[in-house]
């Protein structure tokens, strides 16, 4: 009962924020990303090629909100991938004064729950995937599925939604809903796929794709800067969604191929010993599986894959085993360690990532507490032409450990270590 009232109070709350600010969405074109994995790479993607292009945009994501070229502070308090339905509508607001004409936003299932996006008038929705995530909330992933299926229910006729039609998910999440239908996939052109990609080149120098249109046609290889399949599928993403606005494709292909990953998705650089440095945000197990299997693919024989995670406290504790047994399955050595355990204690944690490990696999596994301490090993370990990922926090400044917030950047503190 208690929930129910309170998803009344913020359907009541959001009408009338929107009357008081004029309802801004409706004067914006507004496009939403969700799926448990590559949201705010997509958001961003498309944020920086509609500002390429010339047009005035604005961004609202994990990582940054963005108005123009006006970054925002998130709320260190309570920092949410998708604003409150009060700061929404303040932020689209302000985008309407800054004469925005698009803005891309991530849509949490959380959100999409709590009805903070309840009467924005979205152009166009866009599903990237659904795994494994977010069930300390959901409780299953039934429930998950449909938190994110509401989203696509919102949209009105005159929208698109764009979906992932290789996601197990990817097409039921489109049924019966008023807006028009699109999918995109890798592979095979003729089933059932709006817009398909063929990956013609993957290594650590970048992505070369070829992207399509259905009875368009072909264009041109784009050699990307981004790297590994799953950036693959983003960038696909975007491509569609500049297709379905229309913007022109030669420009879109240009903006793509000097575009930068996020702070914090797949970022790297190269030490001085020649270790290769990996940081990326992949916190379910989805994407720990992804960015390994990347690592795993485009790496030079002879090259070791050196892993430093964690699982976050007072999360979701049925992702611990699957995380811990990916990233020992996929490593040569795999350093369990701290990620933001929160009011946990952080032994138990990784206790728990090492539930569902084999003998061969519990081998491969260093237990250090400290995430300062497992970065400092994880270099010591490291020889030329070897590869470590660091996964978990990507973009993320700081570490909480029993309600407190304390500095620590995962990139920063490689570089330290490394001089």
């Amino acid at each position: 009962m208690k929930k129910v009232f309170k998803k009344i109070w913020w359907r009541v709350k959001s009408f009338v924020v929107r009357y008081y600010y004029g309802n801004p969405s409706k004067k914006l074109k507004i496009i939403g990303v969700t799926g448990t994995n590559g949201k705010t790479t997509t958001a961003t993607l498309l944020y920086k090629v509609a500002t390429d292009l010339g047009h005035k945009a604005g961004l609202i994501s994990t990582v940054e909100n963005i108005i123009g070229f006006d970054v925002l502070p998130h709320d260190d308090k309570a920092p949410s991938t998708t604003p409150d339905s009060v700061s929404l509508t303040k932020l689209f607001k302000k985008m309407v004064d800054a004469d925005c004409e698009y803005v891309f936003m991530e849509v949490s299932s959380h959100a999409l729950d709590q009805n903070r996006v309840a009467g924005v008038r979205f152009t166009g929705g866009v599903f990237t995937n659904l795994t494994h995530d977010h069930l300390d909330y959901h409780k299953d992933l039934q429930n998950y599925f449909k938190a994110k299926k509401k989203f696509f229910e919102m949209l009105q006729k005159d929208a698109f939604a764009l979906s992932n039609i290789d996601d197990d998910h990817g097409e039921i999440i489109l049924d019966g809903i008023k807006a028009k239908n699109y999918f995109y996939r890798y592979g095979n052109r003729a089933l059932f796929s709006d817009f398909f990609g063929e990956i013609k080149r993957s290594d650590f120098s970048g992505l070369g794709l070829e992207f399509h249109q259905k009875n368009m046609p072909e264009n041109r290889i784009i050699n990307t800067k981004l790297l590994g399949k799953f950036n693959a599928y983003n960038l696909l993403a975007v491509w569609s969604v500049c297709k379905l606005l229309n913007f022109d494709t030669e420009n879109v292909n240009k903006s793509l191929e000097n575009i930068m990953p996020p702070k914090g998705r797949f970022e790297h650089f190269m030490s001085k010993d020649g270790v290769l440095v990996v940081v990326d945000y992949a916190h379910t197990p989805d994407a720990l599986e992804n960015v390994l299997s990347t690592i795993k693919e485009i790496k030079k024989e002879g090259s070791r894959v050196i892993s430093v995670f964690g699982c976050g406290g007072d999360r979701d504790p049925i992702k611990r085993p699957k995380m811990g047994k990916i990233g020992a399955s996929l490593s040569d050595i795999a350093i369990f360690t701290s990620d933001n355990p929160r009011g946990e204690d952080p032994e138990k944690i990784i206790e728990n990532m090492k539930d569902d490990l084999t003998h061969e696999e519990n081998n491969k596994v260093i237990t250090i507490v400290d995430r300062r301490l497992a970065i400092e090993e994880s270099v010591k370990l490291a020889k030329s032409g070897d590869i470590v990922l660091c996964a978990g926090k990507g973009h993320e400044d700081y570490q909480e450990i029993k309600g407190v917030k304390n500095h620590f950047d995962d990139i920063e503190e490689y570089k330290k270590v490394l001089k």
